[in-house]
């Protein structure tokens, strides 16, 4: 189902997402249902407070994305990104590269709004996937922005 994206102005957007401790079928339909409202809204990454839930889940898809590289390694190997997506993340942490570089951000909750964003050229994700497991990852490029992008979201902070 595709849920409507809460736009910027809404308490919610500033609220950070609460730990979620038992990955429910309530969960697991609102992350369905989060990857289906990202693709119709051609994102690239939507956190619950964007949908209106201060939970600590996000979604991200980067996997067809071509004119903005980027790599992710598990346990030190690079793979295929698209062999990975869409991402399904479950109170993610995220550990941040000393090297910085600006980038282009754009946001579904600020329509139509771009900016020239510092962050971190890379960074480490932990987090749990629907299925209860542990995933781990390391990300450059466009994958390591969403990260940081939708992290900020699920802490309550906007771009």
């Amino acid at each position: 189902m595709i849920l409507e994206i809460v736009k910027y102005g809404r308490e919610i957007l500033r609220q950070k997402g609460r730990r979620i401790e038992q990955i429910d079928d309530d969960i697991r339909q609102l992350a369905l249902d989060m990857l289906e409202t990202m693709a119709d809204a051609n994102g690239v990454g939507l956190a619950a407070q964007q949908v209106g839930a201060p939970l600590q889940l996000t979604v991200i898809d980067v996997g067809q994305v071509e004119d903005r590289p980027s790599t992710m390694k598990i346990a030190g190997r690079h793979v295929k990104i698209a062999e990975h997506m869409p991402l399904v993340l479950v109170n993610p942490v995220l550990t941040l590269g000393d090297e910085k570089e600006t980038g282009v951000e754009g946001c579904l909750s600020f329509p139509e709004l771009t900016a020239d964003i510092v962050r971190s050229a890379g960074a480490s994700l932990r987090a749990v996937n629907l299925a209860g497991e542990t995933v781990e990852f390391e990300a450059t490029g466009l994958l390591a922005r969403a990260l940081q992008h939708e992290v900020d979201h699920l802490n309550g902070i906007l771009f």
